[in-house]
Formats: structure tokens, C-alpha cells, sequence
């Protein structure tokens, strides 16, 4: 991957995306192609194809995808795997037509089983039934990786799946709903603060044991498999650091400066009891995480604060 090859970031105003568009732009990539949702509709594939076959990009990160935290996938399956499996097969599809050498394909950790060993290694694949809360957006996503297994056999198109676990970072999806736990809680808490309100609801009972990866870590992996694999095997990514969802909000509480009481609205679903990834593949190839939890989100919570007027949420 040179500093001049054509580079499509599919989804680049994203959490994922637009840290990739940071990662690659440090390297000196002067030729990043960059396409809004209203300048191309991925789930068209006409436009799609259109696009591949006139810009004609030599790499390309697979990171668009419609995303939610456990209410809006539960809300929402419908739209969750719909607009996943137009937006995978139309870009993996186009993608290999059209000569790209690699693509890389970001996907879930929440793909595992539900009650999986833990950590969780690749290939507890489809050894038990999904999370219910996100089955549909799982199955969208293990779709497309098993798409992209299927293109590298039957015509040895270069597809690298990477799967993250639960992702935070500038440039996330601050909604009080519908986002992920950790910047819903950001929010929440940074909202009481300004409010003076007494308590913070936080959702589910608080047990749950999660791990986070800072999104800039992602997309330094990213570009480190880009470079340096090329294999059908799926490769997890992950910090290794695992906190409690009780732990995770007293965290946010301090790095917030909310002074208030934490109360677990247990009528919420908590999910998955334990979701850790083993990341060892990643490492014995000579790429470990580097933000801690808390600098990570002071780093987070720091952007939220800094663009709460004009986020989307």
C-alpha cells in the first residue's frame, strides 16, 4: 500500500471510517476516494457499480454499515439486515469485478454465540445460537464475511475480515437510545452534569462484562492486516482490558465530573453476560492494542463535549 494508490473508505464519515481516514492521511495517503451516503447509496447497486467501475480503487475498506446498541437492533432487525447485506454484497461484489487487490472487511464481534468459552477465539463461529438482541445484524455480518470467504476460494479475491470488538472513539454515535452502551453513557452523564439532575439511569443490571477497543487502535490493525495478511481465516481484534458495565459507568461518572448517584434500570436488557475477544492471532503477528480505557474515553468524552451542538444524535 503505497502513499499514491487509490484508497476507498466506504463509510468514512463513521465512527470506524473516519479514524481510517485519520490513520491513512498520518501515512501520507493522497488519494483517499471519499463518498457521502447522498453522493453514493451503497444498498444501490447500480450506483455501486458505477462507481467501482469508473474510480476504479485499488483498495478498499469495507467499514459502512447501519449500527446501533441493543435497543435499536431490537427495535429495528428489519432495517439492520437489510441495509447490511445490500451494502456488503454490493461493495464485495463490485469490488472483485473490478480488480480492487484488497479489501478489508470490518465486522462484529457480536457474530460469536451468545454463551461462548470466553475469551472467544475465530473459531467459535457458529458453535451456538446469537445473542438475540442483535441477531439480525449478526447474521448481516457473518453473511458478508462468509461472502468474502467464498469470493477468495472460488476466485481468489484478496478479502481480509477483521472482527473488532465494542468500538468508542471520536466521531461515534452519541444517541440516549439507540447507540452503543459506552457513548450513550458519555452523553447521559454529561447531559445530568449540565442539568444538575441527581440521578443517572444506567440500563440493565450492570453485570455484564464487557471489553472496548479505542477506534484508532482499529484502524491502526486495519492498516497493519492490510499490509501484512492475506489469509481466509477471520481475525479478531481486541484490547484484552475487560470491565463490568457498573465498572464501565463509574469510569464515564468520574471522567465526566457528573457527581450524582448511578441507578441499574433492570426492566433494560443487559445482552450477552460476557463478550471478551482472544486476540492472540493479532498479537503473535506483532500488533497489540495501546489506549487504556480511561485515557480512551477521556479522549472520547473530550470530542463529545467539544462538538455536542453539531454531533448526530
Amino acid at each position: 500500500m503505497n502513499t499514491n494508490d487509490r484508497i476507498y473508505i466506504a463509510g468514512h464519515r463513521g465512527l470506524v471510517g473516519s479514524a481510517l481516514v485519520r490513520r491513512l492521511q498520518r501515512d501520507g495517503a493522497n488519494n483517499l476516494l471519499l463518498r457521502t451516503h447522498a453522493q453514493l447509496d451503497l444498498t444501490d447497486q447500480a450506483q455501486v457499480e458505477h462507481f467501482f467501475s469508473t474510480e476504479k480503487p485499488t483498495y478498499v475498506f469495507l467499514a459502512a454499515a447501519k449500527v446501533g446498541g441493543i435497543v435499536a437492533n431490537n427495535t429495528y432487525p428489519g432495517e439492520f439486515i437489510r441495509d447490511n447485506l445490500a451494502i456488503q454484497t454490493n461493495v464485495i461484489h463490485s469490488a472483485w469485478r473490478h480488480g480492487v487487490e484488497k479489501l478489508v472487511f470490518l465486522g462484529s464481534s457480536c457474530i460469536y454465540p451468545r454463551d461462548c468459552a470466553q475469551p472467544i477465539k475465530e473459531e467459535y463461529l457458529l458453535t451456538g445460537p446469537l445473542e438475540s438482541t442483535n441477531e439480525a445484524y449478526a447474521i448481516a455480518k457473518i453473511a458478508g464475511l462468509k461472502m468474502c470467504q467464498a469470493y477468495r476460494k472460488q476466485y481468489g479475491f484478496d478479502a481480509t475480515c477483521i472482527m473488532p470488538t465494542n468500538l468508542y472513539g471520536p466521531g461515534d454515535y452519541f444517541h440516549p437510545e439507540n447507540s452503543h452502551v459506552l457513548p450513550a453513557l458519555i452523553r447521559r452523564f454529561h447531559e445530568a452534569k449540565l442539568a444538575g439532575t441527581s440521578e443517572v439511569a444506567v440500563w440493565g443490571s450492570g453485570l455484564p462484562r464487557r471489553e472496548f477497543l479505542h477506534v484508532d487502535d482499529l484502524a491502526d490493525a486495519s492498516v497493519f492486516l492490510a499490509r501484512n495478511y492475506s489469509g481466509d481465516d477471520i481475525v479478531n481484534v481486541g484490547s484484552g482490558e475487560e470491565v463490568t458495565i457498573a465498572g464501565l459507568a463509574e469510569i464515564v461518572r468520574e471522567v465526566v465530573g457528573y457527581e450524582g448517584k448511578l441507578v441499574f434500570d433492570q426492566s433494560k436488557p443487559d445482552g450477552t453476560p460476557r463478550k471478551l475477544l482472544d486476540a492472540s492471532k493479532l498479537s503473535s503477528m506483532g500488533w497489540n492494542a495501546n489506549t487504556p480505557l480511561r485515557a480512551g474515553i477521556t479522549d472520547a468524552y473530550e470530542w463529545y463535549a467539544s462538538n455536542a451542538g453539531q454531533i448526530r444524535a
